[in-house]
C-alpha cells in the first residue's frame, strides 16, 4: 500500500493565510452588506508600471514571431537578466555578485521553501521568532525539526530566536549553534531592520561556526534608513557563508506575474562542497525556469524609466505604512515597523490574544489583519497590518480602528 510522507501530517492546522481566507469568506458570507478591507496578506493592489507593461506586450510579440520566439530558458535564467541584477542590485552598492552566481526562479517564497532540500536533515536551522511560517513549515515537511508541542508552539529541534519589544524585534546570536539561520531583514513580520554592523556580527558568527545564513531580502526596496544594509554582500565574508533571495513582488508588484532569484556565491561550501553546484543541479533537475516574457519585464524594472516607476510605487506603499503606523500611535496602539518596511507590528489592547484581536476586528471594523501568533510563538498578542491596500482603503481602514472602544 501507498504510504504518505508523514512529516506533512505534522503541520498543526492549515497554512495561516488560508485559514485567514476562510474566517474572512465565512464573515462575508454571513454580513454581505459589510465593506471588508483586507490589510492582511502582503499582496500589492497597484497596477504594473507603463515600462514593465510596455516590456510584456513587446516580449509578447516576440513570441508571436519564429524569428523571435523563445521556448526552454536558460538553467540560470536569460542572461540579460542576470547581468542587469548582477549590476543593479550588488556591482552599483559595491557587491562583487556575478551573472552566473543569480538563479531566476519564479519567486522568493519557492526558493525559501526549496533551499533547504540542498542540506541534509540532520542540520540543526534557527529562526527568528515570530517568522514567515514558510521556513518552518517546509523544514517540517522534510522531517528536521523534530516533534510539535502544541502548549508552546515550538518544534523540539528548531532553535528559536526570540524577536520582542525588549530587544527592538531583532535576534540576538543564538548560544546553542545552529547550521542553518534563516534571517529576513526588513523582518517579516515585525518590520524590523538591523544595521550593517549587527549583520556583520551575523557573517562574522556564520563564518566562525561554519554556518549558513538563508537571507531574504525580499523587501530590502523599502529601507530609507542609511544604515540599514540592502544585501548581506556588503558584509566582509559573507560570500562565504550566506545565501540571499530576492522578489519583485513587492518592489515592482509581481505578486501575480511571478519572478524571484537566489545568490549562491562560487565560495560559498559545506566542507569540501560548493553549494553553487548542489543548486545549480537542484534548480536545472526540478525546474524550467521563469517566462521569457516575465524575464523581459523583470529587465525593464532596471531600466531608467522602470527605476523611477518602481520608487514611485514603493513610495505610494510607504505613505500607507506612514498613515497606518501614525494613526495607531494616535489612538493609543503600540506600533514598530512601518519605516523601512510595508508592515505594522502592533500589541494587540486589552489583553487580547492575536486571534481574538483578529475576529474583534473583522468584526468590529470590517479590518483584516494577521495574526501574530500564526508568525511564531513570541508573535502572541500582537498584530500584523500590511500598507499594500490602497491609499483610500488604508486611510478609511485606519479610521474605522481609530473609533474602536479598546
Amino acid at each position: 500500500m501507498v504510504k504518505v510522507n508523514d512529516n506533512y501530517l505534522k503541520l498543526p492546522g492549515s497554512y495561516l493565510f488560508s485559514t485567514i481566507g476562510k474566517k474572512v469568506n465565512a464573515y462575508m458570507a454571513a454580513n454581505p452588506d459589510k465593506k471588508v478591507i483586507r490589510l492582511g496578506i502582503g499582496d500589492v493592489t497597484q497596477p504594473l508600471s507603463p515600462t514593465v507593461i510596455s516590456a510584456l506586450h513587446g516580449a509578447v510579440d516576440e513570441m508571436a514571431d519564429a524569428k523571435t520566439f523563445r521556448g526552454y530558458a536558460p538553467e540560470l535564467g536569460y542572461e540579460f537578466l542576470r547581468n542587469a541584477i548582477a549590476d543593479n542590485d550588488y556591482k552599483a552598492r559595491g557587491c562583487q555578485i556575478e551573472a552566473d552566481e543569480i538563479f531566476v526562479s519564479d519567486g522568493a517564497k519557492c526558493d525559501t521553501g526549496n533551499i533547504q532540500e540542498i542540506f541534509a536533515l540532520d542540520n540543526r536551522i534557527a529562526v527568528c521568532d515570530p517568522v514567515y511560517p514558510v521556513y518552518v513549515d517546509t523544514n517540517v515537511m522534510a522531517g528536521r525539526t523534530g516533534t510539535y508541542d502544541a502548549d508552546t508552539g515550538n518544534w523540539s529541534d528548531v532553535i528559536y530566536m526570540p524577536c520582542t519589544a525588549e530587544n527592538n524585534f531583532a535576534p540576538e546570536l543564538p548560544k546553542e549553534v545552529p547550521d542553518l539561520i534563516y534571517l529576513c531583514f526588513p523582518n517579516n513580520p515585525t518590520g524590523s531592520t538591523i544595521n550593517k554592523a549587527q549583520l556583520q556580527d551575523w557573517v562574522d558568527y556564520a563564518n566562525k561556526n561554519g554556518s549558513v545564513i538563508i537571507y531574504d531580502a525580499a523587501y530590502e526596496a523599502y529601507i530609507s534608513e542609511d544604515d540599514v544594509p540592502h544585501t548581506v554582500y556588503e558584509c566582509e565574508g559573507a560570500r562565504t557563508c550566506a545565501i540571499e533571495l530576492r522578489s519583485f513582488s513587492k518592489n515592482a508588484g509581481f505578486t501575480g506575474v511571478r519572478l524571484g532569484f537566489t545568490v549562491v556565491p562560487k565560495e560559498l561550501k559545506a566542507g569540501d562542497v560548493a553549494l553553487h553546484a548542489l543548486w545549480a543541479r537542484r534548480h536545472g533537475t526540478k525546474y524550467n525556469g521563469a517566462p521569457y516574457i516575465i524575464q523581459r519585464a523583470g529587465e525593464a524594472v532596471y531600466s531608467e524609466a522602470g527605476k523611477k516607476e518602481t520608487k514611485a510605487l514603493v513610495s505610494y506603499y510607504m505613505k500607507n505604512a506612514a498613515y497606518i503606523l501614525d494613526g495607531l500611535k494616535s489612538a493609543g496602539f503600540s506600533v514598530s515597523g512601518g519605516v523601512n518596511a510595508p508592515y505594522i507590528w502592533l500589541k494587540a489592547p486589552n489583553n487580547m490574544t492575536s486571534w481574538e484581536f483578529f475576529d474583534y476586528l473583522l468584526e468590529n471594523a470590517n479590518v483584516v489583519g494577521t495574526p501574530g501568533s500564526g508568525f511564531g510563538p513570541s508573535g502572541e498578542t500582537f498584530f500584523r497590518l500590511t500598507a499594500f491596500g490602497s491609499y483610500e482603503n488604508t486611510v478609511e481602514a485606519v479610521d474605522r480602528i481609530k473609533k474602536l472602544s479598546v
